[in-house]
């Protein structure tokens, strides 16, 4: 009974988010395209024609496009989640309402990280699209176990996005996250390498990223090699984390 009122709860919010977000899908999909377009010209055509040959993948620029997949879905997931919590809580003051509606915490955080989710999913689909194009490989980038992790990938930096949005006290604190965790996160998250080629040191940090999970997984989903099924443990374990500070958040969260 909980959980159909919880599930509940979360298809009222998240329908309330669709209804604003419907109207400007062209502008989410433009934005999640331009880093990633970006990263893809001057790293997979540019430096990549350069390089020698990546341990998987017949180019740098294949062995990298599973990672712009992580990278484009990462951001939008994230962004779009805590901007649309700090308009609603900083700007247009609606967020108080949502917190005295009749709804359950976790009803309010899933609502949430399921828009998030979807613009995260759109921008991912048109990166995949391109990577069919550049590559010819439909199966591998459109397989069931590579949308799970893109999915999982969403998850997590969705509900990273409800946590930071309702912790921000101004749009310039979000500012701060997106340069001290998300740019960082776009470098080390082993888009661009592999992440076991990289010296002990180093990979202690680079393991502790979440988009390092999800990058390895999409590059072993479409590219072949031995798959780490480990990673969409990890991811579906920090989804889980997330959700419980969320919720936690959203139930004694003071506006």
């Amino acid at each position: 009974m909980l959980l159909m009122r919880i599930w509940g709860d979360g298809l009222t919010v998240f329908w309330g988010e669709w209804l604003d977000l419907r109207v400007r899908l062209p502008q989410v999909f433009a934005a999640g395209l331009v880093s990633p377009l970006i990263y893809i010209l001057a790293f997979g055509f540019g430096l990549g024609s350069s390089m020698a040959a990546p341990p998987v993948g017949a180019s740098y620029l294949e062995f990298i496009l599973p990672g712009m997949v992580a990278l484009s879905s990462m951001i939008i997931s994230f962004a779009g989640t805590t901007f649309s919590i700090c308009g609603d809580r900083l700007f247009t003051k609606t967020f108080e309402e949502l917190l005295l509606a009749p709804v359950h915490p976790l009803g309010v955080y899933l609502g949430k990280v399921m828009a998030g989710v979807v613009r995260g999913l759109l921008t991912a689909l048109a990166i995949m699209i391109i990577s069919v194009i550049f590559t010819g490989n439909g199966w591998g980038f459109l397989n069931p176990l590579f949308l799970f992790l893109v999915l999982l990938n969403c998850l997590v930096f969705s509900g990273l996005g409800v946590i930071v949005g309702l912790s921000v006290t101004s749009l310039e604190t979000v500012g701060l996250y997106n340069n001290f965790l998300i740019v960082p996160m776009s470098f080390l998250g082993g888009t661009f390498f592999d992440p076991s080629t990289v010296p002990n040191l180093l990979k202690a940090v680079v393991y502790l990223i979440p988009l390092t999970y999800a990058s390895i997984g999409l590059r072993a989903s479409a590219l072949g090699g031995e798959f780490p099924w480990y990673a969409p443990l990890v991811l579906l374990v920090m989804a889980m984390v997330l959700a419980a500070i969320g919720a936690y958040q959203f139930a004694h969260q003071q506006d």
